[in-house]
C-alpha cells in the first residue's frame, strides 16, 4: 500500500464526501481500542466507526449501502502487515433514517 501524507482518517472522510456527499459524516478511528489484537499494527490506523448520512442510500438496502462504501474505500483495505484497514464499523443512513433516530 502506498502511504499518503494524509492519515486514513482524513483520506477516509474525503473519499466518503466525494462518494456520498454525505449530510452528516463522523470517522472515529477505534485502533486503541484494538492495540494487541490480531491484525491491529502498532501505528494504529486499522480500526474505524462511521456514521455517514446520505440521501444517495434512499432506497437502498443495507448490503447494497455497504457495499458502495466498501467500493468507495477499496483503496484502503489490504493485509494489516502492509498498512491496510482491518475493521470498518459502519452506520449508513438516509437523511429521513437519521431525523427519525433523533438526529440532525
Amino acid at each position: 500500500m502506498t502511504q499518503s501524507p494524509l492519515s486514513r482518517t482524513e483520506r477516509l472522510r474525503a473519499s466518503l464526501t466525494q462518494a456520498f456527499t454525505p449530510s452528516v459524516l463522523h470517522v472515529q478511528d477505534d485502533s486503541a481500542h484494538h492495540a494487541g489484537h490480531s491484525g491491529a499494527p502498532a501505528g494504529g490506523e486499522s480500526h474505524y466507526s462511521v456514521l455517514l448520512v446520505s440521501s444517495v442510500f434512499q432506497g437502498m438496502n443495507r448490503v447494497a449501502r455497504s457495499r458502495a462504501v466498501h467500493a468507495a474505500l477499496a483503496a484502503e483495505f489490504g493485509p494489516a502487515e502492509q498498512g491496510g484497514m482491518h475493521a470498518l464499523a459502519l452506520t449508513l443512513r438516509t437523511p429521513d433514517e437519521q431525523e427519525a433516530v433523533g438526529g440532525r
